[in-house]
């Protein structure tokens, strides 16, 4: 069998610059680390892996940065990576991302199955599967918690949908996007990330898709646009008020009334 699991490389910490341009992140003024969803992706295609045979395809898009999250991949037993990356890629919303990615997984193989974390912690908009999957013109199913069973035909997963939870059937191929505590990331052997280091990562540019209008990729190419973007700014002002309890309570009604709390 064939799988494809989209991951992506996410800041690690929340100081981060923004183009006020694009109102995108600045990616390289900050650390990165692989999204932890993806991981989570990655176990449950693993998990899979180990029941049924096939070969694993990664897939991330973004700079030349993102490698990093491939050879993770590379070291927990991946089988091949790719780097989608084009400067006419920058800038793009959930629905050009989905589009990108659909593009390119069609360069690569016929899945039967494509893994996808819920969410990712920079965007948190869990839209990227679901749109991937209208896309590409296949069944999925979200919020995964449980694989029940799989064989050559078809997958039941569980999905957990907040008051309940429901049994879904799909014949392939298929997407899931799953839960980041249902599907615990197993650790990579020193061997492995070692060997990790000597894989090839395979680039996915432009000319490499069956839609090469750049005006369909990108910022250029996406429906959403930021209009505004800043870093919220906190004041506070504190006051103490001195005196016995009863005069206290007095002052602290005359403040409330003043800042019209009351």
């Amino acid at each position: 069998m064939e799988f494809v699991v989209c991951i992506k490389q996410v800041p690690s910490s929340d100081k981060i610059d923004i183009n006020p341009e694009t109102g995108s992140l600045v990616r390289e003024s900050t650390g990165a680390k692989t999204n932890p969803y993806d991981l989570s992706a990655i176990e449950a295609c693993l998990q899979v892996r180990e029941k049924v045979g096939g070969k694993i395809h990664a897939i991330s898009m973004g700079p030349k940065q993102a490698k990093t999250a491939l050879r993770e991949a590379l070291a927990l037993s991946v089988d091949e990576v790719f780097l989608i990356s084009d400067s006419c890629f920058a800038g793009s919303d959930v629905l050009t991302t989905s589009y990108t990615l659909a593009q390119a997984i069609k360069t690569i193989a016929k899945p039967d199955i494509i893994f996808c974390g819920k969410q990712s912690t920079d965007g948190d908009t869990c839209q990227v599967s679901p749109e991937l999957a209208e896309f590409l013109g296949i069944p999925h199913a979200l919020y995964v918690v449980e694989i029940n069973d799989i064989n050559d035909e078809y997958i039941v997963v569980t999905c957990d949908m907040g008051s309940y939870r429901e049994t879904v059937k799909m014949n392939f191929p298929c997407l899931i996007s799953v839960e980041k505590d249902s599907f615990i990331p197993r650790f990579s052997s020193l061997r492995n990330k070692i060997e990790a280091q000597k894989k090839p990562i395979n680039t996915i540019e432009l000319k490499d898709l069956e839609d090469k209008d750049k005006n369909n990729y990108g910022y250029c190419g996406s429906p959403t646009k930021v209009s505004k973007i800043y870093v919220p700014e906190i004041k506070r002002e504190t006051t103490i008020l001195d005196g016995e309890t009863d005069e206290v309570v007095d002052k602290l009604f005359l403040k409330l009334d003043e800042w019209e709390v009351l």
